[in-house]
């Protein structure tokens, strides 16, 4: 089903298991563009199994210009013990380069937002690159706030199979 959304042309969709290839190519555009290419060890089995199997994880939506796919976002729910509930963590937001300036992404942000008052979510949050002015200024025009007083902590690869096994 395709949403409507205010800007002429463009609309936006629930991504569909056979959206996999296309997922995981904007996956690898947005890894290029965040110069983390490296980083991405994502196949279409795992996100397969990930957005649609049997234990959905993360929801992905797509934006269609002109019939064409252009833009998505990829986001699961969190939860806030201090709110009493539930929230969204947007996990990437990709618009192709040739169509950022067109109010695609802004677009994009205010469905989640809508989903995320629809679901009763107390906060819709994301990290974003400390370099990438662009996209800081963008998320200060809709009203984000910087959380500076936090760290980001992370496990992963080795740490986290050795703290796994402690227990």
């Amino acid at each position: 089903m395709n949403i409507k959304t205010s800007i002429p042309d463009f609309v936006i969709r629930e991504a569909v298991e056979n959206d996999v290839p296309l997922i995981l190519s904007f996956i690898h555009e947005l890894a290029e563009y965040e110069k983390l290419a490296n980083e991405v060890v994502a196949t279409e089995t795992v996100l397969r199994e990930s957005l649609f199997g049997d234990r959905k994880v993360a929801e992905v939506f797509l934006g269609y210009y002109q019939g064409e796919a252009v833009a998505f976002a990829l986001f699961f729910h969190n939860f806030s013990t201090f709110l009493g509930q539930p929230g969204i963590y947007l996990e990437d937001l990709y618009v192709k380069p040739q169509m950022r300036g067109k109010g695609l992404g802004k677009s994009m942000l205010a469905y989640i937002a809508h989903l995320a008052r629809e679901r009763k979510c107390g906060r819709f949050e994301w990290w974003v690159l400390d370099w990438n002015k662009s996209a800081l200024k963008f998320y200060r025009s809709v009203g984000a706030i910087p959380m500076d007083e936090w760290t980001v902590q992370r496990l992963t690869g080795e740490a986290l199979n050795q703290l796994a096994a402690e227990f």
